[in-house]
C-alpha cells in the first residue's frame, strides 16, 4: 500500500483500554501504515547510510498485560533485529508522532559513541536543529530540547550514556498529533528523510564506535 499519512483517530488508539482490544486495531488500523512508511523510506534510507537498512515494524509480541503506549517502525542494518544496532525509528503515542536516531539498551558500543561524539561535538552540534528532542530513555515520553538541554546538557546525557548501563540516547523530532504534516502522505516522508539525513553523521560515529 501507498503512504498517505496518519489520521487523529490512528492517534487515539493509545486511549482505547485493554491490551487485546488495542493491539487488534494497532494491528488493523496502525501497522499497514508504519510498514508502508518503512518501505517508502527504505531505499532513501539505503543510499544515505550506504547499507541495507531492514524495515522492522514493532509486534510488542512479549506484552501480556499492559497495553503499549507506543508503537514504530525501526530502520537497520540488521535483517533478523535492530535493538542491539543503531538505528532510525518513526513512532506514535497519543500525543504526537516521532522521527529519532536511537541507540537503545541493547547496543553494546554506547561507551564508544559518547565518546567519540564528545570529541567532535563542537563540529556536530551547530548542525542540529535547537528544535530536534533528545530522550535518555525510550520507554518514557519525556523529551528536552537541544535548546533547552544547550551544550552543557548534552555533554552530561552523553556522559551518562557512556557510564550508565541501561542509559540510551534518542535525537530527532517531534510533530504534534495536529500538525498537517503527519497527516500528507509525501510531506510526512520528505520530513523523515531530511530529519534523518541531519542525523547520518551520528549514526556514522555509532556504526565506527
Amino acid at each position: 500500500m501507498a503512504f498517505t499519512g496518519f489520521e487523529i483517530s490512528d492517534f487515539d488508539v493509545f486511549t482505547i483500554p485493554g491490551l487485546d482490544p488495542r493491539m487488534e486495531e494497532l494491528r488493523e488500523r496502525v501497522r499497514p501504515k508504519l510498514q508502508a512508511l518503512g518501505e517508502a523510506i527504505a531505499p532513501r534510507l539505503s543510499e544515505q547510510t550506504g547499507e541495507t537498512m531492514y524495515v522492522h515494524v514493532a509486534k510488542h509480541a512479549r506484552r501480556s498485560v499492559n497495553p503499549p503506549d507506543e508503537t514504530w517502525v525501526a530502520w537497520s542494518d540488521g535483517k533478523r533485529g535492530y535493538k542491539s544496532r543503531p538505528h532510525f525509528q518513526v513512532g506514535l503515542r497519543e500525543a504526537n508522532l516521532f522521527g529519532m536516531f536511537a541507540l537503545i539498551y541493547e547496543y553494546p558500543n554506547k561507551p564508544g559513541f559518547a565518546r567519540d561524539m564528545l570529541e567532535q561535538l563542537d563540529e556536530i552540534l551547530p548542525a542540529l536543529p535547537g528544535t530536534f528532542v533528545v530522550s535518555p530513555d525510550h520507554t518514557k515520553p519525556e523529551t528536552h530540547s537541544l535548546t533547552e538541554l544547550g551544550k552543557e546538557g548534552l555533554e552530561q546525557m552523553l556522559k551518562r550514556l557512556g557510564n550508565v548501563k541501561k542509559a540510551e540516547f534518542l535525537i530527532g523530532i517531534e510533530l504534534n498529533r495536529e500538525d498537517p504534516t503527519v497527516r500528507n502522505g509525501e510531506k510526512l516522508i520528505r520530513k523523515v528523510e531530511e530529519t534523518f539525513t541531519t542525523l547520518q553523521p551520528l549514526y556514522q560515529i555509532a556504526s565506527l564506535a
